[in-house]
């Protein structure tokens, strides 16, 4: 199993497995998205309140939003107080039909930008630290033939922003 993955990560597809940042909690989620997120930005964390749930988190700004997603009998789906929501197979499926708008009767602020913690990188010795004694850089990373304005010279190529 990968570090820092739940055991019902395995199962996940690649988009999950990028966004999930584990057991860090609501503020520093925030921090994370407002610092190097852009509306539509989002990620997946443990839920701090609820036992083998997550919370799906966006940017929409000036808010960060966030989902609770449970697992029933049937699947993944949102929490929701007595109202009957589709539910998926796998987290991933859940997410890419939000990123698409086919989960029906659901409004959610889009989900146009994983934030991928694989270009995240923590400075510090530990698991996931403390955000306010952390260091994070981000590295942006162009993916050829973007248009994003991104260096075109040799591989890997990005612009690094950090905050402690």
């Amino acid at each position: 199993m990968s570090a820092g993955l739940r055991g019902d990560m395995e199962q996940e597809g690649e988009l999950v497995r990028s966004i999930y940042f584990g057991r860090i909690g609501s503020e520093a989620t925030e921090r994370l998205l407002e610092r190097f997120g852009r509306d539509g930005s989002f990620l997946l964390r443990d839920s701090d309140t609820m036992q083998g749930a997550y919370c799906l988190c966006v940017r929409k700004a000036p808010f960060v939003h966030t989902f609770r997603l449970i697992h029933s009998i049937d699947g993944w789906c949102p929490q929701s107080s007595g109202i009957r929501r589709q539910s998926f197979g796998t987290l991933e499926t859940l997410i890419e039909n939000y990123r698409g708008g086919s989960a029906s009767g659901v409004t959610t602020v889009p989900l146009t930008h994983p934030l991928d913690r694989t270009q995240l990188q923590y400075i510090s010795n530990g698991q996931v630290p403390a955000f306010s004694s952390t260091e994070f850089v981000y590295m942006e990373m162009s993916r050829g033939g973007g248009g994003s304005g991104g260096s075109s010279s040799g591989g890997g190529g990005g612009s690094r922003r950090s905050v402690s």
